[in-house]
């Protein structure tokens, strides 16, 4: 699942791009302004950022700037400055888009879907990863001319690791992922899931493997 960052001071916004993106399918996190919203990007995986302008401590250029700097995500501003000017400044400081309120929420999905796929980064509902078919709408998985149901908590870890081949993920960032932020339990809960996936998917059969990369935690490899 996606993760989507809404940076902007009234709550009434938050909670309204919250609700479509969320019946789109994405998980959204929010900040009130552009310090919270670095707090939340080094604590969280994101992938992309709405960032409205005008907010205290860190307005939305200097956090565009900043996310430009560190991250590889794609921004798009919502904001109330309609100015050649101001749009302008934005694009100076690396928005990838710019929206200007009062704005129609399915324009905005629109345009966060463009970007996503311009980042490569769809929130897709299939994967087809070596020789499987992972479904993420039913939870259901096609191999071997079967459909298997896997428990929740597997298939989503593979799903999550199926949606980014060859991308190392720590125990921790599986954790967040896949349990969640409030989860307390060990991270060695990842190893005892990885173990579970193994024993049902093989390279030679299945045409993938999840490989342990020493010191930094796991990653899907297409055989």
């Amino acid at each position: 699942m996606l993760t989507l960052l809404i940076v902007d001071d009234d709550p009434h916004i938050r909670e309204l791009l919250r609700f479509y993106l969320q019946k789109e399918g994405y998980r959204t996190i929010e900040a009130e302004d552009g310090q919270v919203a670095l707090d939340q990007l080094e604590k969280t995986q994101v992938h992309l950022a709405l960032v409205d302008i005008m907010m205290p401590n860190i307005d939305g250029y200097a956090l565009c700037r900043d996310i430009r700097a560190y991250y590889d995500i794609p921004v798009l501003m919502l904001t109330a400055k309609g100015e050649m000017a101001d749009k302008e400044k934005a694009f100076a400081v690396g928005t990838d888009d710019y929206v200007v309120k009062p704005f129609e929420p399915k324009e905005v999905l629109f345009r966060i879907q463009a970007l996503l796929r311009r980042y490569q980064m769809v929130n897709e509902t299939s994967i087809k990863i070596g020789r499987i078919m992972i479904n993420r709408k039913n939870y259901e998985i096609e191999a071997d001319g079967k459909t298997m149901i896997l428990p929740l908590k597997e298939f989503e870890l593979l799903a999550q690791l199926a949606s980014y081949p060859d991308r190392i993920f720590s125990r921790e960032q599986l954790l967040e992922l896949v349990w969640g932020r409030d989860y307390t339990g060990s991270d060695r809960t990842i190893d005892v899931h990885i173990k579970r996936l193994r024993a049902r998917f093989s390279p030679e059969r299945h045409g993938f493997s999840i490989q342990t990369v020493r010191g930094l935690g796991y990653k899907l490899h297409v055989a």
